[in-house]
């Protein structure tokens, strides 16, 4: 393979209107050539490339895998409550039953206290209502199964 560059080359530069005001009596050439008279001839070649395969040798041994039998040992955990921890829990409480059209109220009402959790034997504070008889007997039949002893009213 040969690549042709042409032999001459010619390059003008022009700087004909240059002109400096002052004093100075200064000689710049106004026109500049450039010429290439001969370039040496370029060839490329190319050697054949060389490729040498060698057999690749790939020996496999069998993979032998000893597996032990996994033992998972066994864990024993228990949580028990030997009894219901007593105590007395006070939330509030707001509810509020309503009608309404389009978005707006027509009618509600509302329904506001306080609700009460109790594990322990009950007996009223001094600011509730006493239970009535028929109620102290359903709370003294009710309260730890199988105790003689019953809550005081």
């Amino acid at each position: 393979m040969s690549v042709k560059i042409p032999s001459s080359l010619s390059i003008d530069i022009g700087l004909d209107d240059i002109d400096l005001d002052g004093d100075l009596d200064v000689k710049i050439p106004t026109a500049y050539a450039i010429s290439i008279a001969d370039l040496p001839q370029v060839d490329i070649k190319l050697r054949p490339l060389d490729i040498n395969l060698h057999p690749l040798d790939i020996n496999l041994r069998p993979l032998d895998i000893n597996l032990r039998p996994l033992e998972i040992k066994p864990i024993d955990v228990s949580l028990r409550l030997k009894e219901i921890p007593a105590i007395r829990a006070h939330f509030p409480l707001n509810y509020k039953l309503g009608f309404s059209l389009f978005g707006r109220e027509l009618a509600g009402i509302n329904l506001c206290g306080q609700g009460q959790f109790i594990t322990e034997p009950y007996q009223a504070y001094p600011c509730e209502p006493q239970p009535t008889p028929a109620r102290q007997a359903l709370i003294n039949a009710t309260t730890k199964p199988g105790s003689k002893k019953a809550a005081k009213p």
